[in-house]
Order: C-alpha cells, then structure tokens, then sequence
C-alpha cells in the first residue's frame, strides 16, 4: 500500500506540474491550430455591446476561429480623455465593465457561452499605465511615477490621456496581479493580451503568471517583438512585428522573397521552444492610426493572408476583416463596421481550415526545419513545412507581373492536391510555373 501512495503521489504532482506550467501550447491540444480574432467592440455594432456582439457568435464560431481577444472593456477615465468616446487603454477601473458595453454579469454570461461553444477568451490587459481618474492615483500617487513631485503620462509618448505606474513600488505590482487575478478567478477568461508589455519588468510577469497559471493554466500573449526574455518567463506569444513590416515593404510590387524568408528563418532561432510569433496583417493600431489594408498592401492583401496562415505562428483576424473592412475605424469616437458585405468570410475560413487540417501548419511545429525552393525569380516565394507524412508547399508571387519560373523540388517531387483549387497536381523535380501578380499557390498531400 505504501508504494501505492507513493506512485499516486509521484502521479498527482506531475500532473499538477503540467497543469501550471507556463508552455501552454503544449500543455494544450486546442491550441495547437487555433486562429485569434480581435473583437473591437465598441464598434462591432450599432450598440456597440456585449449583448449585440452575441449574436455574432455563430457566424464567429462557423469562421472557424478559436481564440477571441476582447479589446479592453474596463470603464474609460474621463480626465484628459481624447475624443467623445476615450481610448480604451485609458483605464479608470481594473474591475469593472463599461456601461457603454453592458454588465459585469452580462461579460461573465458572455465567457460562459463562448465556453460553451469551444471559444477561449482572452481579455486586453494594460499594465504600464492608467487614466488621470482611475481611484489608484487618489489613494496611491506613490504608486506612479513622478518627476517634481508631478505624475507623468510615459515618457516618450504623446499618450497624455494617461498615467504611468512605477513598478518600483512592489504595493503597485501586488494590486495590479490582484486586478489580473480578479478577472481569471470571477469570469473564467483563459488569458491576456497586455499592451506594451516591454514595458513592464520581465520580473513582474514572471512573478504574476506564475500566480495566474496557479488558478487556471492561461494563454498570454505580449504586444512586444524584441523582448524575448518575455517568452522565457510566462509568455507563450508576441508581436510578429519584424514579418509585419517586412509585409509592408514587399507589396509595392517589388517584394523580394529573400526579404521574408530572412524574417521566417528567425522564429526557430530566436524564440524559446514552445512559443511563437502571432502574425498579422492588421489590428486595431494599424488600422486605425496607419490605413486600411488596402491602403497598405494594394492587391497583395489575399497573398499575404496566405503567408501568414502557412508561416511559424499564430494568425490574427481584426474585426472586420471579413467583411472587407475598407475604413480606418475611429479609435475615439463610435465608427460601427460595415457586415454587409461578407463575401471574404469563405475566403478566411478556408484559410483557418488550412490550417486546422494540416499538422504541418500546427502551432507546436515553430521549431521544426523549414525548407526553402530555389526559384529562378526574386520575386517568388517558396517554402515547405512538413511534419510527419504531411507536406505543405506554399508559393507567392510578390510582384505585380506575371512571372514564369522554375522551381527545384528535387527530393519534394510527387503528387499534391492544390488547396484551394482542389486540382490535383503532379509536381516535377525541375517544375516549371506560371504565377499571375499578386497570387498563391498551396499545395497539400
């Protein structure tokens, strides 16, 4: 009996240590093909609620995407406020909900359905600063940082509608780990997104996840890109900032492929196993303050679409993508989304389908090799992700002419299904192709 206990013992506490370990992808499974959407709520719909948002769930859940990453819905302070509405990241209380958006109890029906559902929620955090009225500055103005005696907004920023909190004062760290704690604890949310997380110490985040995997194992992912340390202490995602811009630079017409092969090379040499970059077109930053997509990217937009849903990481949608979102949303003022048009919902869920049904593409497979097609045009981009007996070939072409080109399979030569065609196709050692401006190519088998 006594070998028994022990066994069980050593048993409970190894599960124990992988129920709370910070490597949640492969911690686990329903995060190995998942796809994050950003939900904008305040201009999701005409009310701009919770409520209203619901009903959009099904349309959500039949897209195929997994994680819903609300932006923040805590109530907006009111002092120094830019605009009608405020910046969402100008946080008057961390325990609360706007009223504009609905009920605390309304969020927490909210979390339940969507977990109903198979949907994880992950909730927009904001560490680095709060609003001039946020009750911490009238209680603890030692809590912030402060030059003559004054509190200062960041400095080097013109985020004026805020204050910046000294994470010197270890008071300050306790409450705002208690403030994280609230929401995982009272409405079962799965995570965080936390805005400007470089800005944090890297010794904060590893003492307050280790608190919150201590309640429910969590997904956190950083609104950073050069701070890797982050991914070694807690976080399992980032910013795929350094893709991003170079996306950005290659849809004049004059991409070059070696451009973005130099930046997915990167992820396996650079990121700690068991993370990942989170790859996106758009969010609610770009959209707003920098243009649409298409502004950016012209007619390249479906092509890097499919870069980002077949390179190392984890694909974002915006709110609206789906619907061709063709504005720049106001960031302060109401400014709803146009659903009238849907027609590139079938074009996204085939992209989440992609994913979903090729292991190759899974998010646990950032450490695996990457094989790179020689071509005889700069412009083409060729790589291969393969993992066990599934192969994906993608092909890009990053120009805005229409180009011939060969490409050098060698050992990779056999027959493939094009994805999104459904043709099957034998692929040569030596292939030869003609790939019109701006297009793709996923081969599959």
């Amino acid at each position: 009996m006594q070998l028994q206990k022990k066994v069980f013992l050593l048993i409970l506490c190894i599960t124990v240590s992988l129920t709370c370990c910070g490597n949640y992808s492969h911690s686990k499974d329903w995060f190995d093909d998942a796809v994050i959407y950003e939900v904008n709520l305040r201009q999701y719909t005409e009310d701009g609620t919770i409520s209203a948002f619901r009903e959009h769930l099904p349309r959500l859940k039949e897209l195929g995407v997994e994680i819903l990453w609300f932006m923040p819905i805590y109530p907006i302070s009111e002092v120094k406020r830019n605009g009608t509405l405020g910046s969402y990241y100008s946080v008057q209380d961390y325990k609360a909900v706007n009223s504009e958006f609905g009920t605390f109890q309304e969020f927490k029906e909210l979390v339940e359905e969507c977990h109903e559902m198979d949907f994880k929620v992950i909730l927009d955090w904001v560490p680095n600063h709060t609003g001039w009225d946020n009750q911490w500055i009238y209680d603890h103005p030692e809590w912030y940082t402060q030059v003559d005696g004054q509190i200062i907004h960041p400095a080097g920023t013109n985020w004026t509608d805020v204050a910046d909190l000294n994470y010197d004062n270890l008071e300050m760290q306790d409450a705002m780990i208690d403030a994280l704690s609230y929401w995982i604890r009272e409405t079962d949310i799965d995570g965080y997104r936390c805005d400007v997380a470089g800005r944090v110490p890297v010794d904060f985040w590893k003492k307050a996840i280790t608190e919150l995997n201590s309640i429910k194992p969590i997904f956190m992912l950083a609104e950073d890109g050069s701070n890797m340390s982050l991914l070694s202490n807690g976080f399992q995602a980032n910013y795929g900032w350094s893709l991003f811009g170079t996306i950005n630079n290659s849809s004049s017409g004059y991409g070059y492929a070696s451009n973005i092969k130099r930046e997915l090379l990167r992820v396996p040499v650079i990121y700690p196993d068991g993370s990942l970059p989170m790859n996106f077109i758009t969010n609610h930053d770009e959209n707003s303050w920098n243009g649409t997509t298409g502004e950016r990217l012209g007619d390249c937009v479906d092509a890097m679409n499919v870069l980002i849903f077949t390179s190392p990481g984890i694909p974002l949608i915006y709110s609206g993508q789906e619907a061709s979102l063709n504005k720049r949303l106001e960031f302060f003022e109401k400014d709803e989304i146009d659903w009238s048009d849907l027609s590139k919902q079938d074009f996204y869920k085939k992209l989440i389908n992609l994913k979903k049904e090729n292991p190759a593409l899974w998010n646990n497979n950032t450490q695996s090799k990457m094989t790179f097609i020689n071509t005889s045009n700069n412009h083409i981009l060729i790589y291969i992700r393969q993992k066990d007996d599934n192969t994906v070939i993608t092909i890009i072409n990053l120009s805005n002419e229409t180009v011939n080109t060969t490409c050098d399979f060698g050992d990779y030569a056999g027959e493939y299904t094009e994805y999104f065609s459904a043709d099957k196709t034998s692929l040569s050692a030596q292939y030869s192709i003609d790939i019109a401006p701006f297009s793709y190519l996923v081969f599959t088998k």
